[in-house]
Order: C-alpha cells, then sequence, then structure tokens
C-alpha cells in the first residue's frame, strides 16, 4: 500500500461545488474499500461517502444525493464530488483506504486531510 495525498480543498461559496481527490503512491487495487471522512470543529470523525471494490457506493445521510465518489484504478486516484455545498459542510476531509486480510483483520490508511470551507 502507497501513501494517500488529498487534494482540491479550499473556500468555496454555499451552493458551489468542489471535486477533491485522493492519490495513492501505490496501486488501489489493494484496497477493498476507499472512503471519505470529515471532521468538524468539535466534533466526531464521520463517514462521508465510501466506494467498495465492486463499485457499489454508500453515503451518509446528509450528503446524499449532493456528494459523488468514485474511484479511478488506472490513475490510482479516488474523487469525492461536492456540489450544493453548505456550510455545515466545513471541516478537514479525510481519505481512507481499507483492506481486508481476512474477517475481523482490517488495516486502514489515512490521507493527511484537507481543509473545505463554506462561507460566504
Amino acid at each position: 500500500q502507497g501513501r494517500l495525498v488529498e487534494s482540491g480543498g479550499g473556500l468555496v461559496q454555499p451552493g458551489g461545488s468542489l471535486r477533491l481527490s485522493c492519490t495513492s503512491s501505490g496501486s488501489i487495487l489493494s484496497y477493498n474499500i476507499m472512503g471519505w471522512y470529515r471532521q468538524a470543529p468539535g466534533k466526531q470523525r464521520e463517514l462521508v461517502a465510501r466506494i467498495i471494490s465492486g463499485g457499489r457506493t454508500n453515503y451518509a445521510d446528509s450528503v446524499q444525493g449532493r456528494f459523488t465518489i468514485s474511484r479511478d484504478n488506472a490513475k490510482n486516484t479516488a474523487y469525492l464530488q461536492m456540489n450544493s455545498l453548505k456550510p455545515e459542510d466545513t471541516a478537514v476531509y479525510y481519505c481512507n483506504a481499507r483492506t481486508i486480510i481476512a474477517i475481523g483483520d482490517e488495516r486502514d490508511y489515512w490521507g493527511q486531510g484537507t481543509q473545505v470551507t463554506v462561507s460566504s
């Protein structure tokens, strides 16, 4: 497994869009699940979206219909397209990659995080 590096965060007005990227220095084919989490000040880290190797996706209720997760295996990159952004989406967004070795044995890898601020 390689190092995960996020990019694409920044300041955007409410209603705007951003696309986050998570690039691995190694092949992402070794990851069973890739996901995006976020952590706002004073709050716990929460799952935003994840994509399983077969292509199935899951989203938090708060972003369903606004965010889209995808992965490009050839580019070793996962993406989070965020549309119709709201101030409550403001947080540090972290890329996560998980390898399932066996039942009950999972390895998680994290990026350093990228700040997303939604404000007028």
